[in-house]
């Protein structure tokens, strides 16, 4: 038997741009257009469902107020 190295973890999905703002209003991160909570739990959360959040990403971006993503 021979040993194998370990393998390290595939790397997780994730829609995170670095720009970590909340929106009060629609409670939306005006990076990413992610919950607070998701943000927080999405390592912990299962590829279905970070494949299942990732597809809502776009439609959530109506939620928030153009102004404050910078379009007049």
């Amino acid at each position: 038997m021979t040993d194998t190295p370990a393998r390290p973890p595939a790397p997780i999905k994730t829609p995170c741009i670095k720009v970590c703002v909340v929106d009060g209003e629609s409670g939306l991160c005006l990076g990413c257009y992610r919950r607070l909570s998701e943000v927080a739990g999405w390592a912990k959360l299962s590829d279905e469902d970070r494949t299942r959040i990732m597809a809502e990403l776009p439609s959530r971006r109506g939620q928030i107020r153009p102004e404050k993503l910078g379009m007049f």
